[in-house]
């Protein structure tokens, strides 16, 4: 027979043993009883500071877990982007496949419908086996460790991550703590509701919180249509998320969710047949990576960071951007916005074509908006927000203003220069001041010098350009240029607008009030894009567009004149609303009549002339032969910014192209863009197809009619023939 080697060492081990197993049971005993006892007695030096707490549950003891996913989602029902801390997203129990719940208890608390919190058995078991035998067992029952897990995610709530307890750290304090909110919970809510409380919150990678995340995340499922299998290596996950994680290693994972298996099996949970073809069956991930923010999508990416904006700037969200950051970010938000998927797809793929692979990184955007509601249906450019191999990335968004109203941050390059997309405005203040809409115009004037008796009857002086005058520091020519020669003569006024002609421009407002057209500017909404100050009408220059405007901001006020003379501040979020049902302000509505309806009408028949006769009348598809359409061309002096800005009676539509770097100074002259040379860009030659080529398809999907017919003028006026140039700005 083998002999001990060292008997006495042997003896004492088993003595120990043997005592702490009798220590262990009298223990648990008083602690359980002390536990049940309406008053516990304990000194403030044994418990921490646990000793208050005793007296109620706690506040931030809740069945809803602190940390919930918003998500972000389209007007007719697509998911635009998730926003979280911690991945999660909130299901009920009757949405969680049978086989999650049974293989969960199976492995972490057997008899979860037995105990009434704590379990004083598996107490005894775990501490009697960690001490006479070595072994290192937990004894937390599902009500426990959901205790755990929601204090835990109260403190990264509240900010305090440095506060968090993990199960190794706990001090005897913090595990009396944690058994009398479990005996209170149990109290408080039936075993369902914490079984479901449990699942929504604990934690199975740094992906996937909760087991409906987790089962996008490893399977690319619900949690509803886990199989056995999965549900297992699931439940098996949650003791050990590193240990056990069958990306990193399969074969652990494999053991441990085999191992749940064995248990549900010896529970009689599963039958044998269930148990043996789960056990041959090979773990398959279908791993679906969790994408966090407006960072992590490629669908409307910059009308995402547009929204997400709207809500980090609006303190009815919070007092401060650190609160306001945990409702988007932890507060399970469901923030329905005003975005259509169908247009923001046809708008997507028109600006990534614009300028194809696009080395030299010009820029391409565009906004629709809704006349009547100023509902913003879709926001395109063509770049990426992440840096990517061979892409134009940027997180400036192109279509909105840098800062909103208030002075807040709106990531947005602030604006391009709109060149003569500003010239129907000027024509609006002449029908609004009752002149004819035919009238003859001197467009053969080329110098307006200093002192030139501009109209101001508010007192504001005019300047900034000024002709004839060789003032460098003022960027003006010498003579006022046209595009085109043959173009310096007098002509009808409206001749002169949907042909873009400059010289008309300046006649026109050589006969107005200025102070008539800086309120026409005003009502319509259009301001600078930089820090959304009006656009100084009474700086000269601003009748050509000088100052950058931003292409939401120009097609909302273009849906102006499609709604009839009424302005619609541009909205994105329609409803927002938390797991609850609570619900958060959003935006309606904010419309106001802006520009009389005759006028409105006056300016509506010329601009359907651009297309057919004007400036735009180069630009394919022709969108005008579909249906009544009324548009703009506009390009900046040094060619760097072009556009179309056009509407129906249903969607309006400003289409930029140009230079977005920085600075902004590039001139769009001798440049090849997508294969072809442009000598010098113009609105009709790329803004223009990307306008129409979107125009074509959306409106078969808001369908309008023609625009309501200007009542005739009084009395004729002098009008010039002319042929129709096609080249115009």
């Amino acid at each position: 027979m083998k002999r001990n080697k060292d008997p006495k060492i042997s003896l004492g081990k088993v003595l120990l043993r043997v005592f702490g197993f009798f220590f262990v049971s009298i223990l648990c005993g008083v602690l359980i009883t002390g536990f049940l006892a309406p008053v516990v007695a304990f000194t403030s030096t044994t418990v921490g500071g646990s000793v208050g707490f005793y007296q109620s549950l706690p506040a931030e003891l809740d069945v809803d877990s602190p940390s919930l996913s918003s998500t972000v989602v389209s007007a007719d029902g697509q998911l635009v982007a998730t926003f979280f801390a911690e991945n999660r997203v909130k299901v009920p129990l009757e949405e969680m496949s049978p086989f999650i719940r049974e293989a969960i208890i199976a492995i972490e608390d057997s008899r979860f419908y037995e105990h009434a919190g704590v379990d004083a058995q598996g107490i005894m078991r775990a501490l009697s086996s960690n001490l006479t035998q070595g072994t290192r067992q937990g004894a937390s029952t599902l009500t426990q460790q959901y205790v755990t897990n929601v204090l835990n995610e109260s403190r990264l709530s509240d900010g305090r991550p440095e506060d968090v307890v993990l199960s190794g750290q706990k001090t005897v304090g913090d595990k009396l703590r944690e058994i009398k909110l479990a005996l209170e919970l149990e109290k408080r809510f039936n075993k369902d509701q914490i079984l479901e409380g449990y699942l929504n919150i604990v934690f199975f990678n740094r992906n996937a919180y909760g087991i409906e995340a987790a089962s996008r995340y490893f399977f690319s499922t619900s949690a509803m249509d886990l199989t056995l299998p999965q549900a297992a290596l699931l439940a098996g996950l949650v003791n050990g998320p590193s240990i056990y994680d069958p990306i990193a290693d399969p074969q652990a994972a494999l053991d441990r969710r085999n191992l749940v298996l064995d248990r549900m099996l010896e529970q009689g949970k599963i039958t044998a047949v269930d148990h043996g073809v789960a056990v041959a069956t090979p773990i398959e991930l279908d791993i679906t990576p969790s994408l966090q923010g407006c960072a992590g999508t490629s669908f409307a990416t910059y009308f995402c960071d547009y929204v997400s904006h709207l809500i980090l700037n609006n303190e009815a969200f919070g007092s401060t951007l650190e609160e306001r950051e945990r409702l988007l970010y932890r507060g399970g938000l469901t923030i329905t916005t005003t975005l259509d998927s169908r247009l923001q797809n046809l708008a997507q793929q028109q600006v990534d074509a614009s300028a194809g692979a696009n080395p030299d990184k010009w820029g391409a955007a565009m906004t629709t908006v809704q006349p009547g509601t100023g509902k913003i249906l879709a926001m395109a450019q063509n770049t990426v927000f992440v840096p990517q191999e061979g892409k134009y990335d940027t997180q400036l968004n192109f279509n909105v203003d840098a800062k909103d109203e208030n002075g807040y941050d709106l990531n947005g390059a602030g604006g391009f220069q709109p060149g003569s997309t500003m010239k129907p405005f000027i024509y609006a203040e002449w029908l609004n001041e009752g002149k004819h809409p035919t009238a003859t115009v001197d467009a053969s004037r080329r110098v307006y010098p200093v002192g030139f008796p501009w109209r101001s009857s508010c007192g504001k002086v005019l300047g900034g350009y000024s002709t004839a005058q060789k003032a460098q520091n003022l960027g003006a020519d010498d003579d006022l240029q046209n595009n085109d020669d043959g173009y310096y003569r007098p002509m009808p006024i409206n001749y002169g607008l949907y042909n873009s002609i400059n010289t008309a421009t300046f006649a026109t407002a050589a006969q107005l009030d200025f102070c008539g057209i800086q309120k026409m500017v005003d009502a319509v909404g259009l301001h600078s894009g930089l820090d959304n100050a009006p656009v100084n009408m009474h700086q000269i220059g601003n009748l050509l567009g000088s100052i950058g405007v931003a292409p939401m901001v120009l097609a909302s006020a273009y849906a102006t004149f499609a709604n009839d003379g009424t302005y619609c501040k541009p909205i994105a979020i329609t409803g927002i609303s938390d797991s609850q049902g609570r619900q958060f302000e959003a935006q309606t509505p904010e419309c106001r009549e802006a520009v009389k309806p005759a006028v409105a009408r006056g300016v509506n028949a010329v601009l359907q002339d651009v297309m057919k006769v004007g400036s735009g009348v180069w630009i394919e598809p022709k969108v005008h032969t579909k249906v009544p359409v009324a548009a703009k061309t506009g390009t900046s002096n040094n060619n760097g910014a072009t556009w179309v800005a056009g509407y129906t009676t249903t969607l309006a539509t400003a289409s930029f192209f140009g230079d977005t770097t920085a600075g902004q100074q590039r001139a769009g002259q001798n440049v090849t863009i997508n294969g072809k040379f442009y000598k010098s860009l113009d609105g009709y030659m790329i803004a223009g197809p990307q306008w129409a080529n979107y125009m074509v398809e959306a409106v078969a999907l808001y369908p309008s009619g023609p625009f309501v017919a200007p009542a005739p003028p009084p009395s004729p006026a002098p009008t010039t023939p002319a042929t129709p140039q096609l080249t115009r700005r």
